[in-house]
């Protein structure tokens, strides 16, 4: 059966993501965690790819005391790990995961004016990425695809 090159997804929102992260988090044989909540509700609240650093942030003025950046750290591993959060590599900074039930490879478009990055789906560009390191004799286990440029809002010709 041949696989659409892009594909739609039902992305939950609010309280409907957090409910599929914790789903998929359990599914992974993993608890969801007070801690492991508040760190996915504050990566959820992001609308740009945030740091470690920024969730410690938010975290810690949610909570009203210091989360070390090297707990969220951790806990982004076992998300990105899980499929709840992706790794913009580049940036060394996460999303979280709108469809945490579908797993497939992403492509990031990153505008580097404004940091907007913005998630494609495109199996038969990424299945040809993965083809093409098998015949290199690579197996290739996390692809990452960024493509790094300027967003429309920022394109050639717009002020910052």
């Amino acid at each position: 059966m041949a696989e659409a090159a892009h594909h739609h997804h039902h992305e939950p929102q609010g309280d409907d993501l957090v409910t599929s992260a914790q789903a998929g988090l359990e599914r992974a044989g993993e608890q969801w965690t007070p801690m492991r909540a508040s760190v996915f509700v504050a990566l959820a609240s992001f609308s740009k790819p945030a740091s470690a650093y920024d969730i410690a942030e938010a975290v810690s003025l949610a909570q009203g005391r210091r989360v070390a950046a090297n707990s969220v750290y951790r806990i982004l591993d076992l998300f990105v790990g899980a499929n709840l959060a992706r790794r913009v590599e580049s940036a060394n900074a996460y999303l979280a995961n709108s469809h945490p039930d579908c797993l497939h490879d992403c492509i990031f478009l990153v505008c580097d004016s404004c940091g907007q990055t913005t998630h494609l789906d495109d199996d038969r560009l990424t299945r040809g990425v993965r083809q093409a390191a098998k015949s290199a004799g690579f197996t290739a286990e996390r692809p990452v695809i960024e493509v790094r440029g300027r967003c429309a809002d920022c394109g050639p010709g717009r002020s910052n």
